[in-house]
């Protein structure tokens, strides 16, 4: 099961998911409280989803980021949740996170303390600007999505409004 959050512009959420159901065919969209947040998932692998989104010409979605896991939204589980995660980066790592309808986790603290435990953990090297991969964080409300992607697979739309 493959799960990714697709963004798209407010109020095209209804033709994201159109444009998500033709690209892979098996698919679930749920919407968000977030206007032009989607999350989605597929019984298709990652690879074979990304592929699918990458080959697709897209009028609506902006961005896709395959996620690893889901898990309450607390420092504590995310942490626990990445250090699974990070035996797989190998090479340079960079950590985004992206907070939304939550007072208690603040964006760049989990960016900064989540960086810092992958490195005293596992010794990697940083890079901000060009990383081998990315471990995102998505927090929507009370639940937070995990992922380890390798460069490449988050997905970016051109998108004409």
């Amino acid at each position: 099961m493959t799960v990714l959050i697709v963004t798209t512009s407010q109020g095209r959420e209804g033709d994201a998911i159109l444009e998500l159901e033709w690209a892979m065919e098996k698919v679930e969209v749920h919407g968000t409280d977030w206007k032009g947040v989607l999350l989605a998932e597929t019984p298709l692998s990652r690879e074979e989803a990304l592929q699918r989104l990458r080959n697709f010409e897209t009028q609506a979605i902006q961005r896709v980021i395959p996620l690893d896991v889901i898990v309450p939204a607390k420092k504590e589980e995310i942490e626990a949740a990445v250090l699974e995660l990070a035996g797989r980066i190998n090479g340079t790592f960079a950590v985004r996170a992206k907070v939304r309808g939550n007072k208690k986790l603040s964006q760049r603290e989990l960016e900064v303390g989540i960086g810092a435990l992958i490195v005293e953990h596992f010794s990697l090297p940083v890079n901000l600007s060009d990383p081998d991969y990315t471990v995102v964080i998505e927090v929507l409300g009370k639940k937070a999505g995990v992922g380890v992607i390798k460069r490449g697979e988050l997905l970016k739309f051109e998108v004409v409004e």
